[in-house]
Formats: structure tokens, sequence, C-alpha cells
């Protein structure tokens, strides 16, 4: 026997009554229906989410045509105005794409994978183990880098949660990236939940996490987020 409210409804009594499954049962106690939602023309598939949570992912505005890669609704929402402002100065002359902040420990490791990863997909990468001269200023070459850069990525790993900590350069660059709203996080051998331990407010934004994809999977996007 199937209720029959979901085509008849049960706004009276006598629809009540006749129901074989409800019955006389009062109008709070029917069985729930899931809804079903119209097909999207848009390309939707689905994952789960490393706390078990169905997400549907999608194209983002900005991916060419033939583009393969999928986001989940969080990322959309925190690329998204990201990408506005890299629209907003894309007559800015001179700009490399990316500003890429890590810890110190992490130059010959995950910083350096993600930094050969995105340059090997067309990514013009600020990088301070070959953007800083031997003999130069530190916190002035990182100065200059942020300023040319159109947004900032922030490599968030153990060593950098720890820096952020002990309040060393990797303080400076974050200080700086935040206040350019320029800013996407990239969560490594770690989680957001400790990175909002050590830095609420950057650990209040969402970003990317190689516990959902593989770290060359975000550096893809990445590129598709910079390309104009």
């Amino acid at each position: 026997m199937r209720c029959t409210a979901p085509v008849q409804g049960h706004r009276t009594a006598s629809g009540r009554a006749n129901c074989p499954v409800c019955g006389g049962r009062s109008f709070g106690s029917y069985p729930k229906y899931p809804y079903v939602f119209p097909s999207s023309t848009s390309s939707i598939t689905h994952a789960t989410s490393s706390r078990g949570v169905k997400q549907g992912k999608v194209k983002a505005r900005w991916a060419p045509s033939n583009s393969t890669i999928l986001y989940t609704d969080a990322e959309i929402r925190t690329l998204t105005p990201v990408r506005e402002n890299i629209e907003k100065r894309a007559e800015m002359q001179d700009l490399r794409d990316v500003f890429l902040c890590h810890a110190w420990d992490d130059r010959k490791g995950a910083a350096k994978e993600l930094h050969d990863l995105l340059e090997s997909k067309g990514v013009n990468v600020w990088f301070s183990e070959k953007d800083v001269p031997l003999g130069s200023t530190l916190l002035r070459e990182i100065d200059k880098g942020l300023v040319k850069s159109r947004i900032g990525i922030v490599l968030v790993t153990p060593s950098f949660i720890s820096r952020i900590k002990g309040e060393g350069i990797a303080e400076k660059e974050l200080s700086a990236l935040l206040a350019r709203d320029l800013l996407v996080p990239i969560v490594h051998n770690t989680t957001f939940e400790k990175l909002r331990d050590a830095s609420p407010l950057l650990g209040s934004r969402s970003g990317l996490s190689t516990n959902e994809e593989s770290m060359e999977s975000i550096a893809a996007k990445i590129a598709e987020l910079v390309r104009l």
C-alpha cells in the first residue's frame, strides 16, 4: 500500500480517511517523501567529502567549454570573488599569476611540488626559491612579489601553522594577502580545524585541500582560475 498524499493530498478529513496508509492520522504525521528535482542543463556529478557529506560538483563559469574540471559548491563560493578580482585587474601589465606563500621548511618539499605543477600548466608563479636574489632583503622582495601578483595562494602545512604561531615571515605574508582579498588557502597534510586554531581569520575562509583531491588536481583548478 502507498500513501495517497503526494497525488490526492490530505487537506480534508475525508482525504485522510480514504488513504490506505494514513487512515485517520493527524495532518502532521505523514511519512516524509524526498523532493525530486527536474534535471538541470548544467553538468553535475556527485562526490563524497571526507566528512561523508554528498556534494554536487559543477563546472565554474570561468572554465573554457572543453574543461573537465569540476568544483564543489564550497569551492565555487571561495573562488568566485577571487576570479572577479582577477577579471577587474585584467588590464594590469607585468603581473605574475600567483604569489606562493609557504613556510620556509616546505620550500624543497610540498611548496616546490606545487610550484612545479603550476608552472607545468602555464602559471607564472612568484616563488622565493627562485625570485629572491642572493644578498637581497627577503622581506622587501616579498613585498614586491605581493604587489606584482594577481592572486596569492597560501600552502597551509603543519610547518606553516607552526610559523604562524611563532610569528615568522609566514605571518607577514599572511597579513598582506588577507588585506588584498585575493587569497586561496590550500591545506596539505593538516586540516582547516587546526588552521582555525592557529589563525581564526584565515581559517574562517574555505579553500582547497589535498585531503579531498590530489595536488595536481588543485594545481589544475588554480591554473583555470587565473587564466584570462
